[in-house]
């Protein structure tokens, strides 16, 4: 399974080119300088204009992580340890002790699982039975006897069949050993002995199910013609007679003593998923098994302490609402934003640079320029494109005189002429008018905001005019009620705007007495107009953060 470190940079979900540039560009930064294991990735589906991007640059589509959430196979990373429902109970002690653990899978023969083993109810079974009865209980085969003392078959019957026998020593003198033959049932008796030829010879006479001879006691064979003529099966074994006793007490099949109510888990399965079972179940573990059931792993308690081995930089925002799913279940490393600060907060100090730019780009542009590295063409294209989709061609109120200092530097390394290759990815971005369905629009670059216990949704949309808008606008209406409805907003809006004539209008789903309190004349029903607005972060947000503040 996986389980080693892995770093994404990754933007906001509902990515924007300025998100998705910037992680590309960033992660490309970082290794440069060293950082190990480290690749962009998106939080969601890629606009058009940032499609055109990276088909005109040629640059791959960064991977998509549908979410973060730390799961089982993130923990549960070391080599799994089985063993086959036909061996004994030694053999099980033996990986115990060896590999340092006290769960063992138990499979068949094609490694599916069909039970879990545990020491602590194993050593219970064997040390401290209930009953002093069940001390001299075996349940085993007679195969597995022989595998446990590494003994030599004289003579075996029906060896493989798992049967319920007791246990005793021939350790009585011959006179008494006669009278305590009539009381057992010889048929459910195993009997060890030394080099005791009249023992020996009483308990083949007598007919029990199996004569152990220990210290490698040789077998006389007129001995040997009673037990076949009774069908006493006879094992001789190099051990002596005490640790004789203690082996086949293990010869018991790991089978036999498994549990066969255990908990199955998948390796995708989530972390916290696994945590709630362990706390609340009975069960101290679960076994991991594949789709097809081969066991793949042992997850206990420990390992819901262990770390999952993703980290993420997260660039284009700092609020935990915008990151991908599960970003509070891992560690944040690196925050690259240039927005307002939200709620964020860490464990251990990160590494945290947050500028008043026009994009995320010209942030990292400038952490090229102060690392001595000079992008390639393809990086500094995407630099580039974020740049200007971020600033509108360096048109939006959120410009800044950096941003208009990087442009030739830019420029320069990417071969392009800013004004061309913005007038290709907005004309190339446009959603509204390329006839994409008007949830996926509302979407396409949406960020919630929060205001006291108020939330607020709004999405935003580039045109190069009105005239798309105006003939969507009661499908566009309809998708925002149903939003808003859905996700609880205070307020869904949709910021639809003119790079052209750099104005912009504002479609909303919200209360009957947002027309008295937002603050811009009313273009029609819930419609309004935003002259000179550009920007959302800049201009919108903004206002309608004071607006919400004070209702």
């Amino acid at each position: 399974m996986q389980g080693q470190d892995r770093v994404y940079v990754i933007g906001h979900r509902n990515p924007d080119s300025d998100s998705i540039c910037s992680a590309i560009a960033y992660a490309e930064l970082r290794r440069q300088q060293g950082l190990p294991k480290v690749v962009a990735a998106r939080a969601g589906t890629i606009n058009h204009q940032t499609q055109f991007v990276l088909d005109h640059l040629g640059v791959a589509v960064p991977e998509l992580l549908a979410d973060v959430h730390p799961r089982i196979k993130d923990v549960v990373t070391e080599k799994v340890i089985t063993i086959h429902k036909s061996e004994p109970m030694s053999k099980a002690i033996e990986l115990y002790h060896q590999h340092h653990i006290r769960m063992l899978p138990v499979v068949d023969s094609s490694g599916q699982a069909q039970g879990l083993l545990l020491l602590k109810r194993a050593t219970e079974f064997f040390l401290v039975p209930a009953e002093p009865e069940k001390l001299r209980r075996i349940r085993a085969s007679l195969s597995s006897i022989q595998s446990c003392l590494g003994a030599t078959a004289q003579y075996l019957s029906n060896s493989e069949q798992v049967e319920d026998l007791d246990l005793h020593v021939g350790a009585r003198r011959e006179a008494s050993f006669s009278r305590w033959v009539d009381e057992i049932v010889p048929e459910k008796t195993i009997l060890i002995t030394g080099d005791r030829p009249g023992i020996q010879r009483l308990a083949v006479d007598a007919g029990v199910r199996l004569l152990i001879i220990s210290g490698n006691s040789p077998v006389d064979n007129e001995l040997l013609a009673t037990a076949r003529k009774n069908n006493v099966s006879i094992l001789v074994s190099h051990y002596d007679t005490a640790n004789c006793v203690w082996l086949t007490r293990m010869a018991t099949p790991v089978g036999v003593l498994a549990e066969a109510d255990f908990m199955v888990v998948r390796p995708n399965d989530l972390l916290e998923d696994l945590r709630l079972k362990l706390t609340h179940g009975k069960q101290s573990g679960a076994i991991v098994c594949s789709v097809d059931g081969q066991v793949e792993g042992i997850a206990t308690k420990s390992h819901l302490i262990k770390n999952s081995p993703v980290k993420l930089v997260l660039v284009d925002h700092n609020e935990l609402s915008q990151a991908v799913p599960g970003a509070d279940k891992v560690e944040i490393i690196e925050v690259i934003d240039h927005h307002r600060l939200g709620n964020f907060h860490t464990d251990l100090p990160i590494k945290f640079i947050n500028q008043p730019l026009g994009s995320t780009c010209s942030l990292v542009s400038t952490l090229y320029q102060q690392a001595g590295i000079e992008p390639d063409k393809k990086i500094a294209g995407l630099l580039l494109a974020g740049l200007l989709s971020d600033t509108v061609i360096l048109k939006s109120p959120t410009t800044t005189d950096i941003d208009r200092k990087l442009i030739p530097w830019l420029e320069k390394c990417s071969g392009l002429d800013c004004q061309e290759f913005g007038s290709q990815l907005f004309a190339a971005g446009s959603p509204m008018a390329s006839g994409t369905p008007a949830r996926k629009l509302i979407f396409n670059d949406f960020k919630e905001y929060g205001v006291g216990d108020l939330l607020l949704g709004l999405g935003q949309v580039e045109v190069v005019n009105f005239h798309s808008f105006h003939q969507r606008q009661d499908e566009l209406m309809l998708e925002l009620r149903k939003v808003r409805e859905e996700k609880g907003y205070e307020l869904a809006a949709l910021l639809i705007t003119d790079i052209v004539l750099e104005n912009s209008l504002l479609l909303t789903a919200g209360s009957s007495d947002l027309p008295f309190i937002i603050g811009y004349p009313q273009e029609s029903d819930n419609v309004y107009r935003l002259k000179g607005v550009l920007s959302r972060k800049k201009q919108l947000v903004p206002h309608l953060l004071k607006v919400f503040k004070g209702t």
